[in-house]
């Protein structure tokens, strides 16, 4: 028996995987010629653009659900190491270290968030990067009216004002709100966003830019700009200047790294630890690997690079899948083409902002870009959860979908 393995269970791995069992299926290839693993530290798949939401249980699938049905087995252990020359991968596990040989690997460890030495940092914060470091904020904030900060207890600081920092930064003031209600308190609430840039969410474009400044001012979140934490601790954070800013709550989102097994892997990356790949997302430079998703790095319209984000991650997992199962059968692969780009920002009860291009040209704001952003983060990032086999493997085709519809176009004053 053949062994493709799959690891990393996050949107571009579970794609790997299904898009590989897809491909055998329609090869007509026995169970028992070519077996498909996935080997992921969890028992599920997380929505983990879901993270920033009040409701964590909605972004939960065990993989069960998905694998099952389809005969993709799946292994739970954090990867460790990979042996290139043997084609092995190593596990942890809670039996001890486990060796899982492979014919084709795809790579799909996906990223985390950026943590630099500073003083206090890994103690004293908190992140929405991954299930359960969400579920710890949850925890934590749901304890703040029995804490001891005083008119300080429901301040929060987010740092870093990308879209991570700026969706969690929109939420807070409902959450907090809603946590203080419950306990009959009366403290103030107070939302800060920080960035070391010049500009609040200056990724986005100068136009979504002014979308983002009067939201956050509708939500009475403040900003601050040019700032360079030193050290945080359990009632802050101190600044290169010398100056505090007094929080209860330190959520860092400052920057995303791929994977650091990476480090280990003798071939080309950029600078966030991505490991190059071909437009069929064969590792350049390695034999029998593929990658997708966060830890790859693929031009994809022959000039922009792929972006650490599902957007690109699924459909990179889809054609990685698609093309281990059919380089593993001796068939022809498919290169991976995705000609437009879009980002859509949750900006919690202000709406949204939509933006169409590598330029970012706003094309919708508003309700009409929060009902778009609710489809896909509830239903179009969603695989398949009937059970039922055809619907799943229909789902893993290596087709690019067209780029997310805006609802309700009719209201002129929400597009621009």
């Amino acid at each position: 028996m053949k062994n493709i393995v799959v690891i990393g269970g996050g949107f571009a791995g579970l794609w790997s995987a299904v898009g590989a069992a897809r491909k055998l299926d329609e090869l007509n290839v026995p169970e028992s010629e070519v077996k498909v693993t996935l080997i992921d530290q969890n028992e599920f798949h997380s929505i983990r653009v879901r993270n920033y939401e009040n409701d964590l249980d909605i972004s939960v699938i065990p993989f069960s659900k998905v694998l099952d049905p389809i005969n993709v087995a799946h292994i739970k252990g954090k990867v460790v190491g990979l042996d290139l020359a043997q084609q092995t991968v190593e596990i942890d596990t809670t039996g001890g270290v486990q060796r899982v040989a492979y014919d084709k690997l795809v790579y799909a460890l996906g990223s985390h968030v950026q943590r630099p030495p500073i003083a206090g940092l890994a103690e004293h914060s908190f992140d929405v990067d991954s299930q359960l470091g969400a579920r710890r904020l949850e925890k934590h904030l749901k304890s703040l009216p029995t804490s001891t900060h005083g008119n300080e207890k429901y301040t929060a600081l987010v740092v870093g004002a990308g879209l991570t920092g700026l969706e969690i930064a929109c939420e807070l003031p409902g959450r907090l709100a809603a946590i203080r209600a419950e306990a009959n308190g009366t403290e103030p609430i107070h939302v800060i966003v920080a960035d070391a840039s010049s500009t609040i969410g200056s990724d986005m474009g100068a136009q979504a830019c002014a979308v983002i400044d009067r939201s956050l001012q509708s939500l009475g979140v403040e900003t601050r700009t040019g700032v360079a934490i030193t050290s945080v601790d359990t009632a802050g954070v101190t600044l290169a200047n010398g100056q505090r800013i007094s929080a209860a709550t330190v959520i860092w989102c400052a920057g995303m790294r791929a994977n650091d097994l990476g480090r280990s892997l003798p071939v080309e990356k950029d600078r966030l630890g991505r490991v190059a790949v071909d437009e069929f997302m064969r590792v350049k430079g390695l034999n029998n690997v593929y990658a997708a998703g966060d830890v790859a790095w693929a031009v994809l319209d022959g000039t922009h690079s792929s972006v650490m984000s599902c957007q690109h991650g699924r459909p990179m997992g889809r054609y990685a899948g698609h093309n281990v199962a059919a380089d593993i059968m001796g068939k022809p692969l498919l290169p991976l083409l995705i000609d437009w780009y879009t980002t859509i920002l949750d900006l919690g009860p202000s709406g949204a902002v939509y933006t169409m291009g590598w330029d970012r040209q706003v094309v919708a704001t508003g309700d009409v870009a929060k009902q778009t952003k609710h489809t896909i983060n509830s239903q179009r990032i969603y695989p398949p959860l009937t059970g039922n086999r055809k619907e799943i493997l229909a789902a893993a085709a290596p087709t690019i979908q067209a780029p997310p519809e805006i609802k309700q176009k009719e209201h002129d004053s929400e597009a621009v």
